[in-house]
């Protein structure tokens, strides 16, 4: 799926014309150079760089790369992307924003934000010991659930550790507005990372489609009237007979 690298500048806020509030992320998304378009066993890749840099910031093999692949400008970082057909692509293209349409849907990946050394109730939510006076166990790990037999601490066991600075991707998230002027992307929502950390934009894989908004509920003196008029007429009751 064909994407975008750029860079998260950080959130704000947008507001609807019923006055209703929406935090939203912005990234400054491309331009993105295309390097290499390959085709090989039935698999078509584009190769795109992004963020112009010294040569001198550079390997000497990736500087080898870009000059065989014959970029004229020395760029930071590479990513591959597969797509259907590698015809509308050619070296030294740019991909910009307008790739995306306002109510489109991406998924954004990046690095989380790096948390440190954390113990287990701040890496996975423990409720933790007793709080009350004399208790000698407040945040710490307790029993491991081992006895005799098998003697030892699972695999995969939550405990303390290094939380955060991982790859993570948001899924579905909404575009809301496209600058192609200035390149840049606002999207519904929060994206993984610090200010400036590198992104990766592409089109949602699990969601396609537009956003199509809600449709807006019907007054209720409306919908009295209409019950109303859809009710079924009551049937008539016979008066009883009278006895002689």
């Amino acid at each position: 799926m064909i994407g975008l690298l750029g860079r998260k500048l950080g959130m704000t806020q947008r507001f609807d014309e019923q006055g209703q509030q929406t935090a939203v992320t912005v990234i400054q998304a491309g331009p993105c150079t295309v390097v290499r378009v390959c085709e090989n066993a039935g698999q078509r890749r584009i190769q795109v760089g992004y963020e112009a840099v010294k040569p001198t910031k550079l390997s000497k093999a990736e500087c080898g790369h870009l000059t065989k692949c014959g970029v004229p400008t020395p760029l930071r970082h590479l990513r591959e992307f597969e797509v259907r057909s590698s015809e509308s692509f050619t070296i030294g293209q740019q991909l910009t924003v307008a790739l995306f349409e306002p109510n489109d849907f991406v998924d954004v990946t990046a690095r989380s934000i790096g948390k440190g050394f954390q113990g287990g109730m701040k890496r996975w939510g423990w409720t933790g010991g007793g709080a009350s006076h004399g208790s000698m166990s407040h945040r710490r790990i307790g029993s491991m659930g081992s006895n005799t037999d098998p003697g030892r601490v699972f695999r995969g066991h939550h405990l303390p550790g290094h939380m955060g600075n991982t790859q993570v991707t948001m899924q579905n998230l909404r575009v809301m507005e496209v600058h192609p002027e200035t390149n840049l992307l606002v999207v519904k929502g929060a994206v993984p990372g610090h200010t400036q950390s590198l992104v990766l934009v592409r089109k949602a894989v699990k969601r396609t489609g537009k956003y199509t908004p809600p449709v807006a509920p019907r007054p209720a003196a409306k919908e009295k009237a209409a019950k109303k008029e859809t009710k079924a007429p009551k049937k008539e009751t016979k008066a009883p007979k009278q006895r002689a």
